[in-house]
């Protein structure tokens, strides 16, 4: 996800006029209610704004690997991803840990000097799902467009979060051994290579130094490395990683989005447990957290997980690993990231000025791939292009998942919006 996608002109002007209810009107399941007219329980709308656009009359196809990004196929490839595409499965826990229920509560939030409710929300943006669950309790969960808890949802770029919190167990258990070593101790392949004599921790922080454009135009470095790793028969990773190769600041000095280094993160962190990332994951987290439902990690040809990108889960399950990460790293009891792993991914260090808030971006700060937010209150989020976002208070212990098939994989405009609605329900539940 390109700097571009956060400058959040954040002119969120928070100022409130009256509130007019939406003309949006969905067509939508309500499947429970607690004796008040309060709603218990998923909603479920077979429609979502510009719902023709995205494919209705077809029952929103996924299309074909080569057709996957048309945008009459984007929600069911944004819910069929790993279907469509080589996929390593990561089995659900055997027993799951189930949420509890609230009633919905009203929920409102002012954008542009407008006031709306979160049902105008979802009137207004291209939402697949929205879940809001404060600790142990869901208090809000709605999908669109035909969409269902049993569909796994695209992650995009929330996967690099997932890639760093393994590699904070993997120091843990002293199968790195530190985050200062170069990437060629663990990837030998890259020796001799600009990648290779660069730390893991300016990986971790996206601060190799090295040249990689990411703007989604089809001719940039991040379409190349795609069409490498998903293409037929594939290139091998290491390869791939390995042709951008110009140096243009020294490493840990300077923030600059690319994919290209959660990849390699993920090729020492295969190298260094000796599993595949998505059975590290299946059994350092996945199965602790009690998920209800199999995930899945979209692979290479050489059997690689790709990750920068494209996990799949259903949207109760990212909001356990959203509670798992607002708990730093602790689930019940266990402490299965370690502590002070996960404080530090989502802190700014001392002497990495350049990584804070309206420093690295106008608008967030960025830890161990994971987004800092502004302001005194240790707030994160996983973000992915076209709106696939956990956002994590840890002080309330709120989460809010939010998944999406937006037109641009860069849209500033939504993203700002998106980030109001989180700011207010902190503000309005994380009491």
């Amino acid at each position: 996800m390109a700097c571009n996608l956060f400058h959040l002109a954040l002119t969120l002007i928070l100022v409130g006029t009256p509130w007019t209810p939406s003309a949006h009107a969905q067509d939508a399941t309500r499947p429970g209610s607690d004796g008040s007219g309060a709603v218990v329980g998923p909603v479920f709308s077979r429609s979502g704004p510009d719902a023709a656009d995205y494919g209705a009359a077809a029952g929103f196809p996924a299309g074909t690997q080569a057709t996957a990004s048309q945008l009459e196929n984007l929600v069911g490839t944004y819910s069929h991803f790993g279907e469509l595409f080589p996929s390593r499965p990561v089995p659900r826990a055997t027993t799951p840990w189930l949420y509890k229920r609230a009633p919905e509560p009203p929920i409102f939030y002012n954008f542009k000097s407008d006031r709306f409710s979160i049902d105008d929300y979802l009137g207004r943006n291209p939402t697949t799902g929205l879940l809001i669950a404060k600790d142990d309790t869901i208090l809000y969960e709605h999908y669109q467009y035909a969409r269902t808890d049993s569909d796994r949802f695209l992650s995009q770029s929330m996967a690099k979060t997932i890639t760093a919190m393994l590699i904070g167990i993997a120091i843990s258990e002293n199968k790195i051994r530190s985050i200062d070593d170069p990437v060629s101790t663990y990837v030998p392949g890259l020796a001799n290579t600009e990648y290779g004599s660069t730390p893991l921790r300016a990986l971790l922080h996206m601060s190799s130094g090295i040249a990689f454009t990411e703007n989604y135009d089809g001719a940039d470095d991040i379409s190349r490395l795609s069409r490498d790793l998903f293409g037929e028969p594939g290139k091998d990773p290491v390869a791939s990683v390995a042709q951008f190769n110009t140096r243009v600041a020294p490493p840990g000095t300077r923030w600059h989005y690319a994919s290209s280094e959660t990849e390699i993160l993920g090729l020492v962190l295969r190298a260094a447990v000796g599993a595949p990332v998505a059975d590290y994951l299946r059994d350092r987290i996945w199965q602790a957290i009690g998920t209800e439902a199999d995930a899945s990690w979209a692979i290479d040809g050489t059997g690689q997980e790709i990750t920068y990108c494209c996990f799949n889960a259903v949207l109760r399950d990212y909001a356990r690993l959203g509670r798992l990460l607002a708990y730093d790293g602790a689930w019940e009891g266990r402490q299965l990231i370690p502590r002070q792993w996960l404080l530090d991914a989502t802190t700014v260090q001392p002497g990495a000025a350049y990584l804070a808030p309206k420093a690295a971006t106008p608008y967030f700060g960025y830890g161990y791939q994971v987004w800092l937010f502004p302001g005194e209150a240790r707030r994160f989020a996983l973000l992915g292009i076209r709106g696939q976002i956990i956002f994590v208070d840890p002080a309330s212990k709120l989460v809010m998942v939010h998944t999406a098939v937006r037109r641009k994989p860069s849209d500033p405009a939504s993203n700002a919006e998106t980030v109001a609605l989180w700011l207010q329900v902190v503000a309005q539940l994380g009491k």
